[in-house]
């Protein structure tokens, strides 16, 4: 049973990689990128998510490796705290606590006694740089508001502030003005640039970086321009040279670790590289996808990253190509195919990148793959108008998918494409199965198939503001050349020419509803003829979906005019309905609950109901404060066992929905690291590691134990310790390496510990030692039994009178014993 602790609404994972610059480790094995409220600390080799370091109650806004330790990272954030981590165990070492909130994080490697945040002032978009000095103590959490401000009206992002050569000064770049400040000589210089009145001239400044050997500042500007400043410790003599490729905004720049090369990048995708400051000496390396925001160099010079606006991140060497790709959740403005779930993979699929269905697992939060349905090359220009992924839909199988795309330009005619794709079992893989141009002659509003495991042929069923409902069945398209099937239209169905807006089919799929309008049909599946109609509220609809499992009589509908209403099937009436500005109707598959998201002025609360009861099962109030786009049910792999009836309709399915900043969110009782039992943790440690010497003391015995216990009842005698059994040992494997005792203070101790006790004897041991013991008991009672032995023999003499026959004592027996056991075979050669 899972103990009742309160529900809460927690990020499932899709936060952005991109918000702000990764950050290399100092041999560069990670990457560390913020992620919401986490930091994320990435392999660069293998790509994976080795630790998620959580601690923060709000926005992550910077994060810096420790100069003064290199396996420590300082993160800050919109809470309010600074903290210090340990990213190789992944632990929390000390929080400072700031007391406002902080934008950006600074950690110069020349100035050790300060760090350097940005913070905001009383006034709106007023933002400072400030001098942070960090208290020792030896307390976990501490207090640090000793603060002296450094610069004034400097830019909020931290692309624009850097730290020049040896930390000798600081410079930060807003609109049109550039200050540069001098530690030593307190003094700052500003330098301002004209506004541009020329053609395509905008020197509104965006990014800034310091060459790490030499007095020199690059600033990358809105036209595309970088700018290399030089002599700027000075108001009139200061000196600057122009580069200029970008045909768009300059959105960072980077300067490599020895400063012989500057990086750059923007809206076209392309990563430059300009070597030695010289125009004509630059490198490219194009089509990288999305717009590059932020690019970071390793500190040993060998590797570069890229953060890219389609939430990416890609891990570059130092010849230009491209080593590993990081890949999260790809946010769009508007999710036009909502949340579905891919009944193979039980991935979350929905819009990714233009053109492209993305493949998202939610348990690794990591992107599967990318399906591109558009099949065409995407241009980054704002004044085109691209083909746009509009609906899709999977079967009940995951055999099939139907997408829907159009383009549709002002005074231009509508470009609309419906696509049937198959799943290629031996390629792993959705195939193109069938194009149809114009299925209807308006926008496409809902699409659903029936394909249950007895039907012969899969359905699926389009609905469209031009009045229609079609009908497509899957047919025989085989030749002389080949078999093959195809998908063509069987029926059309309309309802007084008014638009249809939704369609579903009932769970046994014997029904099909459609709504037109204000008015719901009933079709028959089998005969497509129309049973009946509802229309009892004022308000198109706006949802539709049919009950599940003991509701299935139940048809469930909501209006723009914020009506929630059900119908019974068996009596073709109304059974309840209640006022309620419903924006998502979600059913469960895997149970008979329904969903309901609501939004009103206080955000958005979550209703969770069975249609035959009047009685709400959940109701969570203010789940969300923005308005959630949609969501849906995934099932769960191991149902859960919730207690209380709050939780009960969390048992079989997860509930997740994306609201409109594209967070996905999910409810949960506990964290996943609180999910692991400490014995489930010490498997995972065990499972990972290799076959050696060193693994075989980690306690692996005990799966012989288990599978053969007829040895161990034989040799129940032999100990065998474990290693959480040995004190040495169990301290070795558990603290961290960085805060060990030396290895000549730890060796005597843990070689000790290997040793076993001089009292613990073995199965073979025992027999001699038993013969032994007999042997000397023998010795002492032979004396004793020969005067004996001697009156026995005088009587039996003295009594028969007969022929006296010898007889052996047990020490002559045990003389012949002995003999018997001498090799003798060396006689036979004589």
């Amino acid at each position: 049973m899972v103990a009742e602790e309160n529900l809460r609404v927690v990020r499932s994972g899709g936060s952005k990689l991109n918000f702000r610059r990764a950050v290399f480790s100092a041999d560069s094995k990670y990457l560390f990128c913020v992620s919401g409220d986490f930091v994320k600390v990435f392999s660069t080799a293998t790509e994976g998510c080795m630790y998620v370091l959580q601690g923060h109650s709000n926005l992550v806004t910077g994060i810096q490796l420790n100069p003064q330790n290199h396996l420590q990272l300082y993160s800050c954030s919109l809470d309010g705290t600074v903290k210090l981590w340990d990213f190789i165990d992944g632990i929390l070492i000390k929080t400072f606590v700031v007391g406002c909130k902080l934008y950006a994080f600074f950690a110069p490697v020349h100035l050790e006694d300060s760090v350097f945040i940005i913070i905001n002032k009383e006034i709106p978009d007023g933002f400072q740089l400030a001098s942070l000095k960090l208290p020792k103590s030896p307390s976990q959490e501490v207090e640090a508001k000793e603060l002296s401000f450094v610069l004034d009206y400097i830019n909020q992002s931290p692309k624009c502030t850097a730290f020049g050569r040896e930390g000798q000064y600081v410079v930060a770049a807003r609109d049109l003005y550039l200050s540069v400040y001098f530690f030593k000589k307190k003094k700052t210089f500003r330098f301002s640039l004209p506004s541009g009145n020329k053609k395509n001239c905008n020197n509104i400044f965006t990014c800034v970086a310091c060459h790490p050997k030499e007095d020199c500042i690059a600033t990358g500007h809105q036209d595309g321009r970088i700018r290399l400043w030089r002599n700027f410790n000075d108001n009139k003599n200061y000196t600057y040279t122009s580069l200029h490729w970008h045909h768009d905004v300059v959105m960072d720049l980077a300067f490599s670790i020895e400063g012989t090369s500057l990086l750059s990048g923007g809206r076209e995708s392309v990563l430059v590289e300009w070597r030695g400051g010289i125009e004509k000496n630059k490198e490219f390396l194009p089509r990288l996808g999305g717009t590059i925001e932020h690019i970071s160099a390793s500190p040993g010079g060998d590797l570069f990253c890229t953060s890219h606006s389609d939430n990416k991140i890609m891990i570059i060497h130092r010849n230009l190509e491209v080593s590993a790709i990081i890949q999260g959740l790809v946010k769009d403005s508007v999710v036009n195919t909502g949340l579905m779930i891919d009944p193979r993979t039980k991935a979350l699929v929905m819009n990714g990148k233009p053109g492209h269905l993305q493949f998202y697992s939610l348990q690794n939060d990591k992107q599967l793959y990318n399906l591109d349905i558009v099949q065409q090359e995407y241009i980054n220009d704002p004044g085109l108008v691209h083909i746009e992924l509009m609906k899709a839909a999977f079967s009940s199988q995951g055999k099939w998918l139907a997408t829907v795309e159009q383009r549709h330009e002002k005074d231009a005619e509508l470009e609309l494409q419906m696509k049937l794709w198959e799943f290629n079992e031996q390629q792993q893989g959705f195939i193109l199965n069938t194009r149809i141009n114009m299925p209807h002659e308006d926008h496409v509003t809902a699409l659903c198939f029936s394909d249950t495991e007895n039907s012969e042929t899969p359905t699926l069923v389009t609905t469209s503001k031009d009045g229609h409902f079609k009908v497509w069945i899957l047919t025989d398209d085989s030749d002389i050349y080949k078999q093959a099937v195809g998908w063509t239209c069987d029926f059309v169905g309309s309802y007084h020419n008014y638009q249809a807006t939704n369609c579903c089919f009932s769970e046994d799929e014997s029904l099909l509803a459609v709504s037109f309008e204000e008015i719901i049909t009933i079709w028959d599946s089998a005969t497509w003829e129309l049973k009946c109609t509802f229309c009892q509220r004022p308000g198109k609809i706006k949802n539709l979906c049919f009950g599940r499992q003991t509701c299935c009589r139940y048809l469930l509908g909501t209006t723009e005019k914020s009506f929630l209403c059900c119908w019974n099937l068996l009596t073709c009436a109304l059974e309840w309905s209640v006022q309620l500005n419903v924006r998502v109707l979600e059913p469960d598959p895997n149970s008979d609950n329904i969903a309901a998201v609501s939004w009103s002025s206080g955000g958005s609360d979550l209703f969770v109901f069975k249609p035959s009861e009047p009685r709400p099962l959940c109701i969570q109030k203010s789940i969300c404060r923005e308005k959630v786009q949609c969501a849906v049910f995934v099932p769960r792999d191991v149902p859960e066992s919730f207690i209380s009836e709050d939780y009960q309709w969390l048992n079989k399915s997860q509930f997740y929905f994306l609201n409109e900043s594209q967070d996905l969110m999910t409810f949960s009782t506990k964290s996943p690291e609180e999910k692991l039992t400490p014995s489930s943790k010490q498997l995972i440690a065990e499972e990972s590691l290799p076959t050696t010497p060193f693994y075989f003391l980690m306690g692996k015995h005990r799966r012989q134990q288990e599978t053969n216990p007829n040895e161990m009842m034989a040799n129940e005698l032999v100990y065998h310790p474990s290693a959480e059994d040995i004190p040495a040992i169990s301290e070795l494997l558990q603290t961290p390496a960085h805060v060990l005792p030396s290895a000549s203070f730890l060796c005597s101790m843990f070689v000790n510990s290997l040793l076993i006790s001089k009292g613990t004897k073995s199965a073979e041991e025992i027999p001699d030692d038993i013969e032994m013991e007999n042997e000397k008991a023998t010795d002492d009672s032979d004396e004793e039994n020969d005067l004996s032995e001697k009156i026995q023999n005088a009587t039996n003499d003295t009594v028969t009178g007969d022929e006296i026959i010898p007889q052996l004592s047990k020490t002559q027996e045990k003389e012949l014993r002995k003999l018997r056991k001498v090799d003798y075979s060396w006689m036979c050669s004589l």
